[in-house]
Formats: C-alpha cells, sequence, structure tokens
C-alpha cells in the first residue's frame, strides 16, 4: 500500500522542529557543563595534528560564554564566531520562514559575499597563529 500525502505533511512540521530542538538540548548541555572544565565535547583534531588554532578552536567555549551572557569572555574565546552568530540567526530565520511559507529557500547570498566570507576566514585563520601581542587577540 502506498502512504499517503497527508500523512507526509504531517511529519514536514516535525522535520522542521527536529534541528531546533537538536539545537535546544546541545545548548542547554553546553550552559551546564563548562568544555573548560568537562571533556567530554569533541576534539580539534586539526589543533592537534598541526598546533595550529582552526576558525573554530574556542567556539564552543564562546558559545558557552554567550549562553550566561558574557559578551566579552566569548570575544576573548572566537571573535570572529561573535561577529558572525547575528548573520547565522538571520539567515536560519530567513530560511525556516521561507520554508513555513511554502516559497524557495535558496539563501541567495551573492558570490561577492561568499568570497569576502571566506577571505576573512582565511586572514583571521592566519592571523591567530602568528606570534606577537597583537595576533594574541584573536587567539583563545
Amino acid at each position: 500500500m502506498l502512504p499517503s500525502t497527508t500523512s507526509s505533511r504531517a511529519a514536514h512540521p516535525a522535520l522542521l522542529a527536529l534541528p531546533v530542538l537538536l539545537a535546544a538540548a546541545a545548548g542547554i548541555v553546553l550552559f551546564c557543563f563548562d568544555p573548560r572544565h568537562y571533556h567530554f565535547y569533541p576534539i580539534c583534531f586539526f589543533h592537534q595534528t598541526t598546533g595550529l588554532l582552526c576558525p573554530g578552536c574556542g567556539a564552543l567555549r564562546a558559545l558557552h560564554q554567550l549562553l550566561h551572557g558574557h559578551l566579552a569572555a566569548a570575544f576573548r574565546f572566537n571573535p570572529m564566531l561573535v561577529v558572525a552568530l547575528p548573520a547565522f540567526f538571520w539567515l536560519g530565520a530567513r530560511y525556516c520562514l521561507r520554508k513555513a511559507a511554502n516559497r524557495p529557500t535558496a539563501l541567495a547570498l551573492r558570490p561577492l559575499w561568499l568570497w569576502l566570507m571566506l577571505t576573512a576566514v582565511l586572514v583571521v585563520s592566519v592571523l591567530r597563529n602568528l606570534p606577537g601581542p597583537l595576533f594574541a587577540l584573536l587567539r583563545p
């Protein structure tokens, strides 16, 4: 027997809610357990193998600090994440609203913006690995 289309439509809102529920559960765990003190969080394989800091190094500690309302501490752990979070939330909200309204869900970012983001990630990644007190601001 073929499944009806109404049952697949009923599961659709649940599929939209699943990522939100998973993110909320991860946020609760991250809120309760500081990554500096609990070691069940994933490790950075790039840092472990090369000794260099990747763009994501310090992101868990930064998110933990943000969840506790410490913006300055979060910025010290990963400044790029703190600066990019509003854009991530905006893009995520835009995607969900378009999906809920059955509109096309393409992000429609211009290639220039994608190249600028990639350039920013690469520049910050290089700068945070350079020695010196000026670049120490970019290290966790």
